[in-house]
């Protein structure tokens, strides 16, 4: 008889264990905070609310017990620390052995309603996307690396913080890990004066796209020309002063990809590059990977209208939670040691699988209703 290398309670023990060791919330009554975790952590497996949840498992406290402890949350900073330590907790064999590369980004969530004095400070303002230009924003830093695709670090956005200092937020917490950084790579969003100068005074390496602005001057004089090249290009900026750096400008051409012709040109703002234009193209397109976690992210998410900015920033955190031990459980159990590299094999463990498994564990511990009376 096969003896199986993963059970869905040793999946189920794997997630409350790593987060009642590094995330602590005040409780009060018979409610624990593993019977917190388990309500949140079944909440996040199916995308639902807590109160759908807890409507759900017949021997879970009520909806408003759970947000009473939730609501007792109101240190940012602590919480910030308490979940950047349990996703750096359980990371894949090796990872910190060589140098790695890091993704940098920003993602919205909307906000709706009138905002109180307290979650004005979280909430950003941006185009209107979703019904609302008001979003809660959290920047995180993915490690791209072929089985081990983490996220490592994430931080929520204030009002006033600055571009560098989300960076050098995010930064600091992968390089205390012991994480050395081969390259960052970081979207348009984060194209900039300060940003540039601060990443070429720190001698990190980098690859971010160029914004083009301008008729005919500025960015958009350097798309010209029917081939690739590199040159310098000195940006100027009312309030920070100028900045001069590489810049590498892409032309490619199309062939009917996509149902378009002619020329295409991307230009990339680089620093300590180690390959030539040719590899530029396709090598910051490893960027994409933490999309990937976005979208990975969004189905495992808890539903909620909680206006609390650290709740809500728990349940946008346990999502990723979810995400960094699923690559670990891979990584541990569902992989062979093999010469030229660990053999991963996702296919027995996609992560709806480990959702799948988290829901039926704690099912079984809570038990469903099955019956209604009036």
């Amino acid at each position: 008889m096969k003896t199986p290398v993963l059970t869905d309670e040793q999946t189920l023990t794997e997630v409350i264990e790593c987060l009642l060791e590094h995330v602590s919330i005040t409780m009060q009554g018979e409610c624990t905070e593993e019977t917190l975790f388990t309500v949140l952590t079944r909440a996040a497996s199916t995308s639902e609310s807590i109160e759908h949840t807890c409507n759900t498992l017949e021997d879970a406290p009520t909806g408003g017990d759970i947000r009473h402890h939730l609501n007792t949350c109101d240190d940012m900073p602590t919480m910030e620390q308490e979940i950047n330590a349990a996703l750096q907790s359980r990371l894949p064999g090796g990872l910190l052995k060589r140098a790695q590369r890091l993704a940098i980004d920003l993602n919205l969530q909307p906000y709706y309603g009138e905002p109180s004095p307290e979650d004005e400070v979280y909430i950003s303002r941006s185009k209107a996307h979703a019904g609302t230009c008001s979003f809660y924003a959290y920047a995180t830093s993915y490690v791209i690396c072929k089985g081990k695709r983490v996220t490592l670090a994430v931080t929520p956005v204030r009002r006033d913080d600055t571009m560098v200092g989300i960076i050098s937020r995010l930064i600091a917490r992968c390089t205390t890990l012991g994480l050395r950084i081969k390259r960052v790579y970081l979207d348009r969003g984060f194209f900039s004066v300060p940003v540039i100068r601060w990443l070429l005074e720190q001698e990190i390496p980098f690859e971010m796209p160029v914004i083009i602005r301008g008729k005919s001057g500025g960015t958009r004089q350097l798309l010209n020309g029917g081939k690739s090249y590199k040159t310098r290009y000195t940006m100027t900026s009312q309030t920070y002063g100028s900045v001069t750096f590489d810049v590498w400008v892409v032309c490619v051409y199309l062939n009917g990809r996509h149902g378009k012709h002619g020329r295409q040109y991307l230009a990339y703002a680089v620093h300590r590059v180690p390959f030539g234009l040719r590899a530029l193209y396709q090598d910051y397109r490893r960027r994409f990977g933490i999309e990937s976690s976005y979208r990975l992210k969004n189905t495992c998410r808890i539903n909620t209208t909680m206006t609390n900015p650290v709740v809500r920033f728990l349940f946008f955190a346990i999502a990723f939670v979810l995400i960094d031990v699923w690559v670990f459980l891979l990584w541990t159990f569902v992989s062979h040691p093999r010469r030229g590299g660990r053999l991963i094999i996702r296919a027995l463990f996609p992560l709806k699988r480990m959702l799948e498994f988290l829901r039926q564990a704690i099912d079984r511990k809570y038990h469903t209703r099955d019956t209604i009376f009036l």
